[in-house]
């Protein structure tokens, strides 16, 4: 039995906003192979952790059968119960049935205890086994010639009431983990691979980019993909916290683990096992359970404090009640209870417990915590700062007017060329030229050596020619160009060819219904809203205005984002920052708490730390109310387990012992275990 498992368990745009050329298949370079993805994140959390309850649960039923005779051979419990019960060699059977219980039942602890010596981090089992030792060396003494009682009965009463509450705190514990298995289990085992000699079944680790899996009705997707045929509602509830089933029709993207409805769908694999967005999301889980905060630290600093005070006060104890006149057995008595009440068992668990709730519940909804910290300081943000396009708009441009500024173009070969340039960008500008261009029919030219212009356009080589589509604010810098009437909320791109204008195309981007909201839900909050954006005076004002933002901050380059991020926290603001593009990423990493939008680029992914998956404003204000939440359940799982310690230690050393109140070693157990268990409730009753 590894217990030492179980002592180690503790649950850590603007137009120029653009995003890496290459399509999310760049995440197939992770280097977690699909064994990994399967077993790896909850092996600890299943199997093994479903061992060790079973252990306990088996060796308490065997040290419970043998503590029956234990208690009717000892002398104090017959006193009690009014019965005379001696033969030849009684003594000796007490002391092998409580030997038995010692090292069988004990075991757990004392093996835990040579751990933590080996390690030189006293912690709970150092204490257990130090307080069982202690009652058996000198209970055994007692049997060969020391004077005073033996402690048998204590010391078996002891250890089944040990045993019985890590049986019952294991299984609580176990519910925090199982919120991570559930999300492993949401992959499916097996694929029906679609081959040239029919369906094949096959295991989901096997899957290559690029393998055809049919999705049968009512089942789960197998593998990140693009449908290719079929159309239907799926079930993205479990990954993406949205309730309303999703409509995915051919060339939709569809995510591994979420629920087919009534239509059977063949999908093109985008991601293998390993690299899909579900195992990104188990990892992401996984990895900020095992990191530590600040208070996680506190924590574990105030645990390894209350181990020293509890055998510097168990021995005081002993030494205070030795010098009073008392009985060697009674000084003992008490020294083994304080020991015993004062298991830093709950301080230890208090915050890991809600770290393990809290980051798998926010991933079940959409929020992606990769910095633990980071999440538990939403509290403190005073200030925070939106990006536009993807974040408070829709994302979703819409082409409204295209115009050559030449002879030599037609307004479609504006359209067709800024297509071709932007065909392979994920940015919504580009999805919107290129609907546009497929929805007049257009013949899309081939483009290479393709470039982004980090918060200044794009570019590429068409039909032999240097094509560039970029921001106003870069076009009137660099080029000679005729100002362009526009809608105050448009959004302009020039399109230059061989370094001349060749024309124009415009493009509006819609505010996201759930904006108004979620503003106005901040403001309730007295936090402080800040538009920051690339876009034109005209576009940033519109949009503040509407939704009745404190500020905006318009035509910033990415390094000047940056800087308006540093003047807000010289100003004492404590900032978020939110947004999708490679022109947020330095910003985001500037900001006391950066939150990507999880459909932006990789990059702005990789410097925040945290990620909204359904780039919905109304999930920032879920994050900072969940946060503040998850906090609190901290302060009070701290708060519980220091002042349970502060009532308990006094009593156990036995204060009051003058007006007839004495706790026995057992009671103390019952007492430790019970602090525990309500810190695991309290963790289970987080809710987002």
């Amino acid at each position: 039995m590894e217990e030492h498992q179980y002592m180690h368990m503790h649950i850590e745009h603007d137009h120029h906003d653009r995003p890496p050329m290459h399509d999310r298949q760049s995440r197939d370079h992770s280097p977690h192979s699909p064994a990994q993805h399967e077993h790896a994140p909850h092996r600890h959390a299943g199997h093994d952790h479903l061992s060790m309850i079973n252990d306990f649960r088996k060796r308490f039923y065997v040290v419970l059968v043998l503590t029956a005779p234990v208690l009717l051979l000892s002398e104090m419990i017959q006193h009690w119960i009014g019965l005379h019960l001696t033969f030849p060699g009684d003594k000796y059977i007490l002391a092998a049935l409580s030997s038995v219980i010692f090292f069988y039942g004990g075991w757990p602890f004392l093996f835990g205890w040579w751990e933590e010596m080996k390690t030189r981090n006293p912690g709970m089992m150092t204490l257990i086994g130090f307080a069982i030792t202690v009652a058996f060396a000198y209970s055994v003494a007692t049997l060969f010639g020391l004077q005073g009682m033996d402690f048998f009965w204590e010391l078996a009463t002891l250890i089944l009431i040990m045993l019985l509450g890590h049986w019952i705190e294991m299984k609580s514990v176990a519910g925090a983990s199982r919120e991570l298995e559930l999300l492993v289990q949401l992959m499916p085992a097996e694929a029906h691979l679609v081959t040239a000699e029919g369906i094949k079944e096959v295991r989901t680790d096997s899957l290559k980019v690029g393998d055809v899996v049919l999705i049968k009705p009512g089942e789960q997707v197998a593998a990140d993909g693009i449908v290719g045929e079929g159309s239907g509602f799926l079930n993205e509830s479990m990954l993406t916290g949205e309730s309303k089933p999703v409509e995915k029709s051919k060339g939709d993207r569809l995510i591994a683990g979420s629920l087919n409805g009534n239509s059977a769908l063949k999908i093109t694999v985008t991601h293998d096992a390993a690299s899909s967005y579900l195992s990104q999301v188990i990892k992401l889980v996984n990895d900020a359970q095992q990191a530590k905060s600040g208070t996680q630290l506190l924590a574990d600093k105030a645990a390894r404090w209350l181990t020293v005070i509890a055998i510097a006060a168990g021995l005081a104890t002993f030494i205070f009640w030795k010098v009073d006149g008392k009985s060697l057995s009674f000084a003992m008595e008490r020294m083994v209870t304080v020991i015993v009440i004062c298991c830093p068992h709950a301080l230890g668990l208090a915050v890991p417990l809600v770290v393990a709730r809290s980051t798998t519940v926010a991933a079940r909804h959409g929020l992606l915590i990769k910095n633990r910290t980071a999440f538990e300081n939403a509290r403190r943000i005073t200030t925070l700062v939106f990006d536009k396009t993807g974040t408070l708009t829709v994302g979703k441009f819409q082409v409204i007017k295209m115009e050559a500024l030449s002879n030599k173009w037609m307004d479609t070969d504006i359209l067709a060329m800024a297509a071709a340039v932007e065909q392979q960008s994920e940015h919504p500008i580009a999805t919107g030229i290129m609907e546009k261009a497929q929805a007049m029919q257009l013949r899309i030219p081939a483009a290479d050596h393709m470039q982004a212009m980090a918060g200044k356009g794009i570019q590429a080589t068409v039909n032999g020619k240097t094509v560039m589509v970029i921001s106003q604010a870069y076009a009137q810098e660099h080029f000679s160009i005729t100002p362009v009437q526009q809608d105050a909320t448009g959004t302009l791109s020039y399109v230059v060819i061989d370094s001349e204008p060749a024309g124009y195309v415009v493009l509006a981007d819609e505010i996201r219904p759930e904006s108004a909201g979620a503003i106005q839900a901040l403001k309730n909050d007295h936090i402080s809203t800040v538009l920051l954006t690339g876009d034109n005076e005209k576009i940033a004002s519109a949009v503040a205005q509407q939704l009745q933002l404190d500020k905006y901050i318009a035509g910033v380059l990415p390094h000047q984002k940056l800087e308006e991020i540093k003047k807000l926290q010289q100003q004492g603001a404590y900032v978020a920052m939110t947004g999708d593009g490679i022109n947020d990423a330095p910003a985001l990493a500037q900001a006391d708490i950066g939150i990507a939008i999880g459909s932006g680029s990789d990059i702005a992914a990789e410097t925040a730390g945290i990620v909204l998956v359904n780039s919905n404003p109304e999930d920032i204000v879920s994050l900072i109310k969940f946060g503040k939440a998850t906090y609190r359940k901290m302060i009070q799982n701290l708060a519980w387990a220091t002042g349970y310690n502060v009532i308990t230690m006094p009593l156990a050393a036995g204060v009051l012992y003058h007006w007839g109140i004495l706790l026995s070693p057992a009671a103390g157990a019952v007492l430790m275990t019970l602090s525990t268990i309500i810190v695991a409730i309290n963790a289970r009753l987080l809710k987002l």
